[in-house]
């Protein structure tokens, strides 16, 4: 089943960890393999990444995949 609110925290994490990192999208995608538009479509819900790429943005971010998708987690961590 298609979780909304998952989807949600997901475009908003992958942007807010982008600019965290001081880095903007086309720079992201090249780092990673893949076409600027591919991350403008995650960070704007109309797609997502399959858990190879999502390895390669915590890889990028040093962080994890829970840190993603719980970015709560994340703020109490620190």
């Amino acid at each position: 089943m298609y979780d909304r609110k998952a989807v949600n925290l997901l475009k908003i994490s992958l942007k807010a960890m982008r600019v965290n990192a001081k880095s903007n999208q086309k720079e992201v995608a090249k780092i990673i393999g893949i076409a600027p538009n591919t991350l403008v479509s995650w960070e704007n819900d109309y797609t997502a990444p399959d858990a190879i790429q999502l390895a390669k943005l915590c890889c990028l971010y040093g962080c994890k995949m829970d840190d993603i998708f719980l970015p709560d987690k994340l703020a109490e961590s620190e």
